[in-house]
């Protein structure tokens, strides 16, 4: 009999875990995706001077020169000092190569200097790269667009998110015949928006502003949230 009430003791004092164990497994795990379109309001571009000469001081000091007249155009179509960035400044030897087997040799080289340009006043685009473009700019390596004001786009992301994976939740629970219980945990995987990049080629001459076309860009937004099952 002793033996007996050890056995039950036991069993009473490991019932509470097999019931929270169970509980646990009484839940629906779902997540879900908001999307928002917007307009860009505002543009990134990537653009920069490459210049060439036979002496490797006088290709930077070209190409130092070429920037700086950049610098001061941009300065004029109203770009602010914290919208430009200085991204690389480059220096390589060109090579000729002969037919005879012989090694290349030297015959000059290449400087370039690499700016970040966020514009933002969309409008003024076009226009400002025709500017820098005909101040000295001969290379274009991106351009993405973006959305300058955030917040009200995230939210109405998140919102949307939500309502989708709870959506997914009650589909769920009423194709296995189960009532959707109380959400016991959410968590966000990320929002913002996904800034959209356009292709744009090296740029060599402009008469006139470049026409540049923003389309949408979307918001995004991501949740995963646990639901307990009620019955």
């Amino acid at each position: 009999m002793r033996f007996l009430g050890l056995v039950l003791i036991a069993a009473v004092g490991l019932w509470p875990q097999f019931a929270m164990a169970d509980d646990s497994e009484r839940r629906i795990v779902v997540s879900g995706e908001g999307v928002v379109s917007a307009e860009p309001d505002m543009a990134t571009v990537f653009v920069g001077v490459s210049r060439e000469a036979r002496l490797a001081d006088a290709a930077l000091q070209s190409a130092s020169e070429a920037a700086a007249t950049v610098l001061a155009r941009l300065e004029a179509e109203g770009i602010e000092s914290r919208d430009i960035q200085t991204r690389g400044i480059g220096l390589s030897p060109q090579y000729a190569r002969s037919n005879d087997g012989s090694a290349p040799r030297v015959t000059g080289y290449v400087a370039s200097n690499d700016l970040m340009v966020r514009v933002r006043s969309f409008d003024r685009l076009g226009a400002v790269l025709n500017a820098i473009v005909a101040d000295g700019a001969n290379m274009m390596n991106g351009l993405s667009f973006d959305v300058a004001e955030r917040g009200e786009l995230e939210q109405a992301a998140r919102r949307q998110a939500v309502e989708i994976a709870r959506e997914k939740a009650e589909v769920l629970a009423g194709a296995a015949g189960v009532t959707l219980g109380s959400v016991l945990t959410i968590s966000e995987g990320g929002a913002g928006p996904a800034p959209f990049a356009a292709d744009v080629g090296m740029m060599m001459e402009a008469r006139s502003a470049v026409p540049v076309a923003g389309g949408e860009i979307d918001v995004r937004a991501s949740v995963t949230m646990v639901f307990s099952i009620a019955d």
